[in-house]
């Protein structure tokens, strides 16, 4: 780690065909321009995924200049959200624990990189907050008394820690556990009533978003906050 709070790393690219549907990856945004982050993503390294909590998370990442001038670009500087996960290998293993390393989406990569660069470069990163355009999204999915919520677009610490959610026809907030990724999940039939949700993100920071559901809510619907938002 470098004095000023910067940590060294290293990134590469997914490649050219960086189709929205295929960056959504092990956090589970389907489609990040959808899910509110663009085009400038990328996946983790095991290490710092950390299974999962560090989707939605946004990184300032920057090219080492001095350590590679040929592929670096002098003073360029990115930010990405964190949307996939990026397996240990056997090809050099870049992403194997406990190395910190970004495979991030071309447009994000050639920011802070020269184009005809096909491998990897030294980089430093830190954790930045996260500005959002609109309110935090609530996408409803599973199927029955099986309820489960995509959450995206969070601004501020931008990576959420914990999810509590009530019906309308109950007191109780009940919480939700991580399925997967940015889904929580939690058992009980809540159709047919108004949903609240209790967030919490990795920062300690929580807000209350009170019926952001409608009562006539369905699986695959996708409800906002109305610009109430984390800063």
């Amino acid at each position: 780690m470098c004095s000023n709070g910067w940590i060294r790393a290293h990134a590469t690219y997914y490649g050219v065909n960086d189709s929205p549907a295929s960056l959504g990856g092990a956090c589970g945004y389907d489609n990040p321009y959808h899910a509110g982050f663009g085009a400038h993503t990328a996946a983790l390294s095991g290490e710092l995924f950390r299974s999962g909590e560090s989707c939605g998370g946004c990184y300032q990442v920057r090219c080492d200049f001095p350590a590679d001038p040929k592929w670096c670009l002098r003073g360029a500087a990115v930010t990405v959200t964190a949307t996939n996960f990026c397996p240990s290998n056997n090809n050099n293993g870049w992403c194997n624990l406990p190395r910190h390393h970004f495979d991030m989406s071309s447009p994000a990569f050639f920011r802070i990189a020269r184009r005809g660069n096909e491998g990897i470069v030294p980089v430093f990163y830190r954790r930045v907050g996260c500005k959002r355009r609109g309110g935090v999204r609530f996408t409803m999915r599973g199927q029955g008394n099986f309820n489960m919520v995509m959450i995206s677009n969070v601004g501020g610490g931008g990576s959420v820690r914990s999810v509590a959610v009530r019906g309308s026809k109950g007191k109780t907030w009940l919480q939700m556990t991580r399925n997967w990724g940015a889904n929580w999940q939690s058992s009980g039939d809540l159709r047919g009533q108004r949903l609240s949700f209790k967030v919490t993100l990795t920062d300690s920071k929580t807000q209350t978003f009170l019926n952001v559901v409608p009562s006539s809510w369905w699986f695959g619907q996708t409800f906002s906050s109305r610009g109430r938002q984390f800063v």
